[in-house]
């Protein structure tokens, strides 16, 4: 008997590629390269409004357009929002950059305590990098592998918490925001490497097939 095979088809890779860049961009690199040149050229307080400013915006600019908001993106300026108080009120970069350190501990502790949700975070910030259609997601083998791939997510974020707060105890701001940045990204890298690798297994396993473009007409 022939193995039973359901195709699922995806946008093509250009797409999904501006889709999963245009979140990481607004919530991430945009803002610390704004504090970084604000930072440099203006001082420290500009940096820190800089930032906050930028991603204000890139809220404010959806809820005109009636854009829905990434999970990522309200989660990072609400975090930003305290650490521009505790920046501005204490004028310390260290304290400044200490949150983020410690965020990624919060963050990990959350990855953990949504496992047991029908959805758990991780699978709701997934779709601010790639929308699966709902046949994927709410498929009860795709649903495990979302739980369990939150416990990897969640060392990736110890990890990621730990050696950011080493480099910040030892190294000026400069050093530290090209360090950590290129050593976060090197390990969230290896995570997404992990994470699609066990992702097509298990699609794999339920005889569903993922395909780039558009289907085939005609």
């Amino acid at each position: 008997m022939a193995e039973h095979r359901t195709t699922i088809h995806l946008p093509p890779i250009g797409s999904m590629l501006r889709q999963a860049a245009r979140p990481l961009l607004e919530s991430a690199l945009i803002p610390l390269a704004l504090f970084w040149v604000l930072f440099t050229q203006l001082g420290f307080d500009a940096g820190l409004v800089g930032a906050l400013g930028w991603s204000a915006l890139a809220i404010g600019r959806r809820l005109v357009a009636r854009r829905p908001l990434p999970t990522i993106l309200v989660i990072s300026t609400l975090l930003l929002v305290v650490r521009t108080v505790v920046g501005l009120c204490t004028g310390s970069a260290f304290l400044y950059f200490l949150q983020p350190t410690v965020q990624n501990f919060v963050f990990a502790l959350m990855l953990l305590v949504t496992i047991g949700l029908d959805r758990p975070l991780l699978a709701k910030l997934a779709d601010d990098f790639c929308a699966f259609p709902e046949a994927v997601t709410r498929h009860p083998r795709i649903k495990r592998f979302f739980r369990r791939v939150s416990v990897l997510w969640a060392v990736v974020f110890l990890v990621n918490g730990a050696t950011t707060l080493t480099v910040l105890a030892t190294q000026t701001v400069g050093d530290y925001l090209m360090v950590s940045t290129a050593g976060s990204y090197s390990v969230v890298a290896l995570g997404i490497g992990l994470s699609l690798w066990w992702f097509h297994s298990s699609l794999a396993g339920e005889g569903i097939r993922l395909r780039i473009g558009k289907p085939a007409t005609g």
